[in-house]
């Protein structure tokens, strides 16, 4: 078992953590590392020019940036190379889109399961282009536990399949998917079909490694990894044979940066991502996870514990190997907006309701008819304590047991109650 964590350690590097404010909606986005804050302050205070000049401060910027771009390409296993930042993993699969090479009567394989940054672009690609989509959803437990599992795609593909889009990690269910038996029943069924994954809800909770998992193309946004406000995208080299750039002409094309970056890398945010990388390597993944676990199995066994009145979404066990610390229930006959108002006006505690632009998951798979109201989610990560968690659950279920959230019988929304 590895070592346990200092939370009180791991809490002083984060000075957002000291506040009233429980931060309960990581899965929106983490608290910022100090170092991190230190080194965008340092970059504008100091650094703030253009890249590629030759005088010595903008030498000094530019070899910041690269620094950041190298960091964040080892962090996932992949060269400088196959990595290009940008404001957000929407904007990125939108440019990615945009840019692959891909002929009229192709078909595509999108997952109901997805966050909608990995859903839209293809779609209106496959209207601009004349693609078929082919919609995945689990055949087994759709309306708790539904998993993205290699027998459900492999009926899904053919011949004809070019690309195929899911999730890591749903920032609803938090149920952990296996990428790599999944990128081994696609590259084996076809070779050339081009595998895309979302792993934003998955990256703030363990390692990446893109060769291992096997993927064409993976995106995660920084923001929820304890850094700034940017994302990165990997393609595989490739891959990228399958892309148009999208950069100027007189450009070489043959980095991901120049492809697809269209000048979107935030510098004083991509360079300090050596911040973000660093912490992480020197805290290990193996502690993180063990903290995770235990305090996840705290708000977890509460909500087994009360089958008839609560709905878990996602896999029901704390087992880190299963399911990230992304949490999400609905309570019988009382509905999501109105248990978190009786949360928040009882306590500091900060969680979250609604579909979280996982709409088609809620709607198509989960059958929660209202997905404005959606799900209750509680999203916490390694900085969490156990005292905290412990706190929710008691003002949890002081709310459930009084019927905070009950729905009025002549609520045009009562529907939500229903499951």
């Amino acid at each position: 078992m590895p070592p346990s964590i200092d939370v009180a350690e791991i809490r002083a590097q984060f000075p957002g953590l000291a506040q009233k404010q429980v931060f309960m909606d990581n899965a929106g986005g983490a608290q910022v590392l100090q170092t991190v804050i230190a080194a965008i302050s340092t970059y504008l205070s100091k650094t703030n020019v253009q890249l590629g000049a030759s005088y010595p401060i903008s030498q000094t910027s530019t070899t910041k940036f690269n620094e950041g771009h190298v960091a964040g390409a080892k962090y996932i296993n992949a060269s400088p190379k196959e990595v290009v930042f940008g404001p957000s993993t929407t904007q990125l699969f939108r440019n990615l889109s945009i840019a692959l090479k891909i002929e009229s009567g192709s078909e595509i394989v999108l997952s109901n399961l997805d966050h909608e940054a990995n859903l839209a672009p293809w779609v209106q690609l496959a209207e601009w282009k004349g693609l078929i989509v082919k919609w995945w959803i689990p055949s087994k437990n759709t309306t708790s536990n539904p998993r993205l599992e290699p027998d459900d795609l492999k009926a899904l593909l053919t011949p004809k399949t070019r690309l195929v889009c899911c999730t890591h990690t749903s920032n609803i269910l938090g149920t952990i998917t296996d990428v790599a038996a999944l990128s081994k029943v696609i590259h084996e069924t076809n070779p050339n079909t081009l595998f895309c994954v979302d792993a934003v809800a998955y990256a703030p909770h363990a390692p990446i490694d893109v060769k291992a998992f096997g993927v064409d193309f993976y995106s995660f946004s920084w923001y929820k990894v304890y850094g700034p406000h940017v994302s990165m995208l990997y393609a595989s080299e490739k891959a990228q044979q399958q892309l148009q750039s999208l950069g100027h002409y007189f450009k070489p094309g043959d980095t991901m940066e120049e492809m697809l970056g269209l000048a979107a890398g935030n510098y004083e945010c991509v360079q300090s991502i050596p911040q973000v990388t660093q912490y992480i390597e020197k805290l290990g993944w193996g502690p993180v996870a063990q903290q995770e676990q235990e305090i996840q199995e705290i708000l977890l066994s509460y909500l087994r514990s009360k089958p008839e009145q609560i709905k878990i979404y996602g896999e029901p066990s704390s087992d880190r190997n299963l399911r990230v610390p992304v949490i999400s229930f609905r309570v019988r006959d009382q509905s999501s907006l109105g248990i978190i108002d009786a949360i928040e006006a009882r306590s500091d505690f900060g969680c979250r309701n609604g579909h979280f632009y996982s709409k088609r998951l809620c709607e198509n798979v989960l059958g929660i008819s209202d997905s404005d109201d959606g799900v209750v989610r509680c999203s916490l990560l390694h900085y969490n304590t156990a005292d905290e968690v412990r706190g929710l659950v008691k003002v949890l279920d002081e709310v459930i047991t009084e019927g905070a959230g009950k729905i009025d019988p002549d609520d045009s929304r009562k529907d939500v109650a229903n499951w």
